[in-house]
């Protein structure tokens, strides 16, 4: 993941699928971590690849953020237990779910001008 955002806004995501995201007029393929601060690439293609370290610009933002999207690809996947309590902890108000209706939500409330962010699977 990269420090530096593609895109230094949040924005709805236009559309998803063959392994990437279109949002903002960009294209990019991979995993995408959508934070107040922006849309960055999220180096994460898995579930199982979920941490509390792959989530640290998240947990960084964590107070600009009232509601916290992962969408765990084409099935819904429950988090890690330890990363389920440092969310709890941090305090993120995370749900999991499929990417696509975790893009939904996030497009939605991000429309509604909420304080919204995602952690979003590439979906193939």
């Amino acid at each position: 993941m990269t420090s530096r955002p593609h895109l230094p806004q949040l924005v709805p995501i236009d559309t998803y699928g063959n392994g990437g995201f279109r949002f903002g007029g960009m294209s990019h393929r991979g995993s995408l971590l959508c934070l107040p601060s922006g849309m960055y690439a999220w180096d994460v293609a898995t579930p199982d690849q979920i941490t509390e370290a792959s989530l640290e610009l998240a947990f960084a933002e964590r107070d600009e953020i009232d509601s916290f999207f992962v969408g765990t690809g084409r099935t819904s996947a429950l988090l890690s237990t330890s990363l389920r309590k440092a969310l709890r902890e941090a305090p993120l108000n995370t749900e999991t779910m499929q990417t696509g209706a975790a893009i939904r939500i996030f497009n939605i409330l991000v429309g509604e001008q909420r304080r919204v962010a995602a952690a979003l699977l590439a979906v193939t």
